[in-house]
């Protein structure tokens, strides 16, 4: 375990990963769950009183917008939570290894080069994902 969390931040977390990326199946689930766990762990930015699974998800301003999805309101499967396990167990996927933030850009288009001032890590289908610059948040990894 990497983060410190509660079973129902564990339903939460597998909640918001099918609502952000369902259509981008389990690795794109995954990606998503990086997201959030590395903002539980960033010091840094906007992230600075972000201690909590939950602090991450409904963080406001700059939450995910999943939370409004109807995907986000139903119990999550056992397989969404043996993801959200694994992502909380310190799973790791590329381009979200660092990443702070996704987005996903209208089909056809390109992801932006920066993000929030970010560079761009990568892309896995329709989410585009951004890391903070070298030595800004010491945390991740």
């Amino acid at each position: 375990m990497i983060v410190n969390y509660t079973s129902n931040e564990r339903d939460l977390l597998a909640r918001l990963m099918r609502a952000e990326a369902v259509g981008e199946g389990d690795l794109g689930m995954l990606m998503v769950g990086n997201v959030v766990v590395n903002r539980t762990l960033a010091k840094c930015l906007t992230f600075k009183n972000v201690n909590t699974i939950s602090d991450a998800i409904y963080q406001n301003p700059g939450g995910f917008s999943g939370i409004n999805s109807p995907l986000f309101f139903s119990a999550p499967t056992t397989h969404e939570r043996e993801l959200a396990d694994r992502v909380l167990k310190g799973e790791y996927y590329y381009p979200a290894t660092n990443a702070l933030w996704f987005y996903a850009p209208t089909t056809g288009a390109s992801c932006r080069s920066t993000w929030w001032e970010q560079p761009l890590s990568g892309r896995y289908k329709n989410h585009c994902f951004y890391e903070p610059l070298s030595g800004e948040c010491t945390e991740l990894h």
